[in-house]
């Protein structure tokens, strides 16, 4: 199973659902609270492609996005492959 990394703040509603989504899978996240750090959220931004807004969400090294793609990755039935990968 590859690393998932999720970029948060404290809540924030769209965190908070991707980690419930996930917390479903029964997969384990490594959470970064950049809420406080501003190095940290310069490096999410910069491995994100620009984006600034939380959550980031990456499955090893591939970068998935916010809350609603995690989602729209799910509706598909995309999700379950990434996370058994």
């Amino acid at each position: 199973m590859p690393q998932i990394d999720i970029y948060t703040t404290p809540y924030c509603p769209y965190c908070i659902a991707a980690k419930r989504l996930l917390a479903k899978k029964a997969v384990s996240i490594n959470e970064i609270d950049v809420s406080r750090d501003p190095d940290l959220r310069q490096a999410m931004t910069a491995r994100a492609g620009g984006r600034r807004t939380v959550p980031q969400i990456f499955i090893g090294d591939l970068h998935i996005g916010g809350s609603d793609d995690l989602h729209a990755l799910d509706d598909a039935d995309k999700l379950d492959p990434l996370l058994a990968s």
